[in-house]
């Protein structure tokens, strides 16, 4: 589920196939333990601090305004600076950059383990941002490189892939076994022990290599496209807290657009763009992209309000909440393997992924369904597993077409730009969302007795059904744009285009 580094080989554009033959080559194996274990920490952070999130909103006394921001920050600071970091490790070296980011991650996971209040945990979510943003590109550089061999590179990609995708439904369960028999805290803390073991493989077997000085750093760039989603999600943000009729609320949400529009004007002129706009033209990969966001909207939303429906409505166990996900993992992962390896070859994305919408779509409004007496076999179970077929269906085709058939050269940014916008979408899509879901736990409220604990119940499921009916319109919007989008007919594969990235 989770594609922290599903694309984020930015630092990948400076690697062609030439390269030259990192002096680590001969130590490539032991060399793709530790890069997949970097891997395995990144994906681990995004499902294992879901399940954490009611434990840490009690034990801080945060509301659940500002829950979103746990999530949010740290995808907001990862999605807004994963271009700049392949930047970067271009600039500074591939082993440095890693090293670093692996010491800053564990730094704020310490510091968020520490948290005494809502904002201190707040800021150390957003550094793991910061610095996961760093790692990730570097990761996939130094995989790149180290495996200059067509079909090895294609084995120790598949491997670390393979890491990355089960790391999902590792983090789910080792959430759940952390925040029940230890302390929600030991989310944060279990990274540390992740780094330092990567850290020590890593300063050990890795070869410092030399700094791409023919690479700049397109510093205005940088500053609009970070300060436009910024803008964009506070705004929607604001809008929990202050209502859609506030002037802050519009005034970002206008900002955000006007430096995003900038940023577009910029990339088209710099010469050496973050984001070089020929990759988003093609209408295949803007169909993609499309569906990328809006698959990330959803998808967050789906498991920050299920997670608490399923401990706070059904009164679930943080163990037991992490284990009512594994469905829908195996059925999303199930779904991406047959829609982009069978389906998608013979007939092309322009019926499927937008099937992938429908499906998932109609599994949320399913949802809304839900009450305080369901059963998880016979009423929680089967919504998952439709909305995670439908999630795979969308997901595994949108990201292969994103990034394939770009040139060599725009590689890492084609496929840095796939979890930038995903994780733009995502943060998007919690702010919006929660702020639907909280107006109608208000409007619930008015007139009733907030201090009775069955209306306060109540209240949280309209606020969840309201949650997961915008997340179908959502993907509904998603359907429409990826049917006219998409062209027909199966994709033609040119054979000298940039090998694509899945992680």
């Amino acid at each position: 589920m989770s594609q922290n580094t599903a694309a984020a080989a930015r630092g990948a554009e400076t690697a062609p196939e030439n390269a030259s033959v990192d002096p680590s080559h001969q130590r490539r194996w032991w060399i793709l333990m530790v890069i997949s274990l970097a891997q395995l920490m990144g994906v681990l952070d995004g499902t294992i601090v879901n399940i954490a999130l009611p434990s840490a909103q009690r034990d801080l006394g945060f509301s659940d305004a500002d829950r979103q921001w746990v999530v949010t920050a740290y995808a907001l600071a990862f999605g807004s600076l994963l271009l700049l970091g392949g930047r970067v490790a271009d600039l500074v070296g591939r082993k440095v950059t890693f090293l670093v980011g692996l010491t800053g991650f564990a730094a704020a996971s310490m510091l968020g383990g520490a948290a005494n209040g809502f904002g201190m945990l707040v800021i150390a979510r957003a550094i793991q941002g910061v610095f996961a943003a760093l790692l990730a590109p570097s990761a996939l550089s130094l995989l790149m490189t180290t495996f200059t061999d067509p079909r090895e590179r294609a084995k120790a990609f598949t491997v670390a892939g393979s890491v990355a995708g089960a790391g999902g439904a590792i983090g789910l369960i080792l959430g759940g076994v952390l925040t029940e028999y230890l302390d929600w805290r030991w989310t944060m803390y279990v990274n540390v022990v992740f780094a330092v073991v990567t850290f020590v493989g890593g300063a050990a077997l890795l070869h410092r290599t030399p700094r791409d000085r023919s690479s700049k750093l397109d510093i205005p760039g940088t500053l609009l496209v970070s300060a436009g989603l910024f803008c964009l999600v506070y705004g929607f943000s604001n809008a929990e807290t202050h209502g859609w009729g506030s002037a802050m609320t519009w005034g970002m949400l206008a900002a955000g657009a006007v430096l995003v529009a900038l940023f577009v004007w910029r990339q088209s002129r710099t010469a050496y763009p973050l984001l070089p706009l020929r990759v988003l033209l093609d209408r295949n990969r803007g169909a993609s992209f499309a569906a990328l966001f809006v698959s990330g909207a959803g998808m967050f939303g789906v498991f920050l309000f299920l997670t608490y429906y399923l401990q706070q409505g059904l009164g679930y166990s943080a163990l037991k909440t992490g284990f009512a996900f594994l469905p829908m993992i195996v059925a999303s992962s199930s779904a991406s393997a047959v829609a982009n390896n069978v389906v998608v070859p013979r007939i092309g994305p322009k019926p499927v992924v937008p099937l992938g919408m429908a499906i998932a779509a109609a599994g949320l409004v399913w949802m809304t369904t839900l009450d305080l007496n369901s059963g998880y076999v016979t009423e929680v179970l089967p919504q998952l597993m439709l909305v995670g077929v439908g999630l795979g269906t969308v997901i595994a085709p949108a990201m292969s077409l994103a990034t394939s058939g770009v040139a060599a050269a725009d590689a890492g940014a084609a496929s840095a730009a796939v979890n930038t916008v995903q994780q733009v979408g995502g943060s998007i899509g919690v702010s919006l969302l929660s702020t639907m879901a909280s107006d109608a736990v208000t409007g619930y409220l008015s007139g009733r007795n907030p201090k009775d604990p069955g209306v306060l119940a109540q209240a949280g499921l309209e606020g969840y059904s309201t949650a997961y009916w915008w997340s179908a319109a959502i993907f509904v919007i998603g359907l429409g744009v990826t049917a006219l989008l998409y062209r027909r007919g199966v994709p033609q594969q040119d054979e000298n285009a940039a090998p694509v990235v899945h992680m």
